[in-house]
């Protein structure tokens, strides 16, 4: 076959399918029907001579000769998007684009006060979405562009371009005046007293419910919430303690903080985005931008 035989959207489509490992996800990442996706697939197989995916449990798997020409496509795929990128250019003060983030609810306290302020005052007709994502599709959706960026502790993100923003470490967090901060305790005796304090907790951040059974708290679980808002008002309003990071919590005035050396508390907070999109100027710029906010 020969090169001028190959539709680009036959490439893209085959690119999604790799990386999703799913006929029906790729379809949905390039706005195409199932049917349209199918038919692309089988009209590459045909062009390619060869099955490229092959049914498995969950989706589909690739063949050698697919796994071959994976890398390739990719590299030529991101070489021209960042090529009409860079024709295109990104002027911040004239700018009406939109931006996809990835921040859960802690996050979007942390970062967006001062970012929205910045881009009022640099990128007045810039919007910014955030688009909370299970951890496992983070990867993904910056490589399909559904979202632009992602920021926070991210470890199982993998495969993208990061920068590291800041180290952060777990806290608890109690009420302005609560008791158990008045007494002079540290080292394993403040984590073994830990036992008399009773907590509430929040079911999406999973490292704080990590720590809670690290440390044998889960009898001590008063209250478990979905969403992190509600948590200040509870933790003012009652005895109960909260564990956080120390960078959301100093922002509460006047409240209580101890620091317990919890197992695992220390934590790095990236910014990530994908290779195939780092040269697009608009996506320099912004990145350019939370990197001076928020880099230590």
């Amino acid at each position: 076959m020969h090169i001028k035989d190959v539709d680009l959207n036959l490439l893209r489509l085959f690119d999604a399918v790799h990386r999703t490992r799913n006929v029906s996800r790729a379809a949905e990442l390039l706005d195409l029907t199932q049917p349209a996706a199918s038919q692309g697939l089988s009209r590459l197989r045909t062009l390619l001579q060869d099955p490229l995916f092959m049914r498995s449990a969950g989706g589909v798997q690739p063949t050698p000769k697919a796994q071959r020409l994976a890398e390739p496509v990719r590299h030529a795929l991101a070489t021209l998007e960042q090529a009409l990128g860079e024709s295109a250019g990104f002027d911040p003060a004239s700018a009406t684009r939109t931006f996809q983030l990835h921040l859960s609810d802690i996050g979007e306290a942390r970062f967006l006060p001062a970012l929205m302020v910045a881009l009022r005052e640099r990128a007045p007709g810039v919007r910014l979405e955030t688009r909370p994502l299970p951890r496992e599709q983070v990867t993904e959706a910056l490589d399909a562009g559904r979202i632009d960026f992602a920021i926070g502790f991210l470890p199982m993100v993998r495969e993208t371009q990061r920068v590291r923003l800041l180290d952060d470490r777990y806290v608890v967090l109690l009420r302005p005046g609560h008791p158990f901060a008045r007494t002079r305790r540290s080292g394993a005796a403040l984590l073994k007293a830990l036992g008399e304090l009773e907590f509430v907790a929040v079911r999406s951040h999973a490292d704080t419910l990590r720590i809670v059974a690290q440390c044998s708290l889960e009898q001590r679980l008063r209250l478990v919430t979905e969403h992190f808002l509600g948590l200040p008002a509870i933790v003012h309003a009652t005895d109960l303690a909260a564990i956080l990071p120390r960078n959301i919590a100093r922002g509460f005035e006047g409240y209580a903080i101890v620091e317990p050396p919890f197992p695992q508390r220390e934590f790095t907070v990236s910014l990530h985005w994908s290779r195939r999109f780092e040269a697009d100027p608009g996506n320099r710029w912004l990145r350019a931008l939370i990197e001076e906010l928020f880099r230590e």
